[in-house]
């Protein structure tokens, strides 16, 4: 760790390192200087993120970028370059490390008010507008197919055909709900290789804990967690805002009555996103709603197919635990079904006033 953090562009020599926050995947650090200089210390977990030089590339491409537009340089983090002008450093154990400037912020798990899921909308649409010309193209896929779900759809019947653990039989109708919606989990995919719906750089990641907020105001101040940037899809931006953030109940609820997609945060979230993203096409408005019932069919599949081979990807608390998300996922998506013509209609209206 030391050796990693030397490696960096730093103001000032390291006096100070601790762990911070809580995050399962990469290990973090913060990093004080002689000189009051706050930096953030990741090794970047490997087992996940198999290209991690791609993956810095892009967040540092689009991070530059977007600093390179904005006034206040808040507005996206800033990575330090390694004195070899890199990205992230590789450690003699072939660990790799990464560093970007500390900013003072607070991040919550959970809307307090739909005013809340507003501006966590704000962040990620501003997020899209501010990358809209950016050459998608260029980006690196960090994980390869994360949102075609139409792929993921194959992996699933795979998991479905092979049975490893013998499972399907006390899940089969919750396969068989999975597979009838296939053909409309797959529009939105077909749409973009027909090239009805663009190439954009997406962050694919849109929980409302990915914002950092300003302690003060409570306003957006950037987004966080830029693992996963890379070439997508607007609708799943915005659906994946909507299957976390707007959902009643936790992901792992236990008691289905729980589980609805709350029309009030749906609107919220879709008055932040278009009042930031003005770029979107009009076809990208109006799937939306798509996106959102799309990405929550896609998690549905995950959770089953990981059930199905052993808990091998999610981690798990208890036997049934990614059954118990699949449910969850499966509820939230038969109340979009109930709610579609209303979703589809609070886009309609919302878009009217905020693209005029």
């Amino acid at each position: 760790m030391e050796k990693a953090v030397f490696a960096f562009c730093l103001e000032g020599t390291p006096v100070q390192c601790s762990p911070l926050g809580n995050g399962h995947i990469n290990s973090t650090y913060k990093i004080v200087t002689d000189k009051g200089n706050e930096y953030v210390l990741q090794r970047i977990n490997t087992y996940v993120f198999k290209n991690p030089v791609g993956l810095m590339n892009n967040a540092g491409a689009v991070t530059d970028y977007i600093r390179a537009r904005v006034e206040d340089p808040r507005a996206a983090l800033h990575f330090l370059t390694t004195k070899d002008g890199a990205f992230c450093h590789e450690d003699e154990q072939g660990e790799f490390w990464r560093m970007y400037d500390f900013v003072d912020g607070f991040c919550m798990d959970a809307a307090e008010t739909p005013y809340d899921f507003y501006q966590s909308a704000l962040a990620f649409g501003n997020f899209q507008q501010m990358l809209s010309e950016f050459p998608a193209e260029t980006l690196v896929e960090t994980i390869p197919n994360f949102h075609n779900t139409v792929d993921r759809y194959r992996q699933f019947k795979e998991s479905v055909a092979e049975d490893k653990m013998g499972r399907l039989a006390g899940v089969k109708a919750d396969v068989d709900y999975l597979l009838e919606r296939e053909e409309a989990a797959s529009r939105l995919q077909n749409m973009l290789e027909a090239g009805e719906l663009p190439l954009r750089v997406t962050h694919n990641d849109t929980k409302l804990n990915n914002v950092l907020l300003d302690k003060e105001t409570r306003k957006p101040l950037c987004v966080l967690d830029l693992d996963t940037v890379m070439p997508g899809m607007s609708a799943y931006d915005f659906g994946d805002s909507i299957r976390f953030g707007a959902a009643t109940a936790a992901e792992d609820e236990k008691d289905l009555s729980k589980m609805e997609m709350d029309l009030e945060l749906f609107g919220a979230c879709v008055r932040g996103f278009l009042e930031a993203a003005t770029s979107l096409t009009d076809k990208e408005v109006e799937v939306l709603p798509l996106g959102a019932y799309t990405i929550t069919l896609e998690q549905a599949t995950r959770f089953l197919k990981d059930y199905l081979d052993g808990d091998v990807y999610f981690k798990t608390a208890y036997d049934d635990h990614n059954l118990v998300r699949a449910r969850t996922q499966i509820k939230l998506v038969q109340d979009m079904e109930k709610k579609m013509d209303e979703m589809n209609a609070i886009v309609a209206k919302v878009a009217a006033e905020v693209r005029k």
